[in-house]
């Protein structure tokens, strides 16, 4: 499993957004100019967050975007299979796939399950709020 720009830049672009809340809609341009990612490629991101309630939208002057809940309540796991659409170690566990023809005598399929289960509740213990605590590296250097 490797998680994409896509993936990664939704993350940071949520904990921005989390940490600037108070300002009402964050404007993607700051955003994209804080995190030093391209505005266009957050354009996308932005879209497929809206469209599942992640994300709140406003146009004209003042909007921006805005979480629609807290940021303890926006699981990475969520956010996650969103951007990546599965984050499943083997095809045949992706959901919505044809059932492989071997499943019933495949011995290492237990062994994908769980992993499978692992990445989930490990990723489903991690929120927005969680992220927005974590310092940065070389950021805690003390004498």
């Amino acid at each position: 499993m490797l998680i994409s720009t896509k993936g990664r830049y939704a993350l940071r672009m949520l904990v921005d957004m989390a940490e600037h809340q108070t300002m009402g809609y964050v404007p993607l341009k700051e955003i994209a100019q804080r995190q030093d990612i391209s505005e266009k490629y957050l354009e996308s991101i932005v879209k497929s967050l809206v469209k599942d309630g992640v994300l709140v939208g406003l146009r004209g002057k003042g909007g921006g975007y805005r979480l629609s809940r807290t940021p303890d309540q926006i699981t990475v796991s969520q956010i996650l299979n969103l951007t990546e659409g599965t984050l499943a170690p083997v095809a045949c566990l992706e959901q919505g796939t044809v059932p492989c023809e071997r499943m019933a005598s495949c011995r290492t399929l237990p062994m994908w399950k769980g992993l499978n289960e692992v990445i989930e509740e490990y990723l489903s213990r991690y929120t927005v709020a969680d992220l927005m605590g974590v310092d940065e590296p070389g950021d805690n250097y003390v004498i």
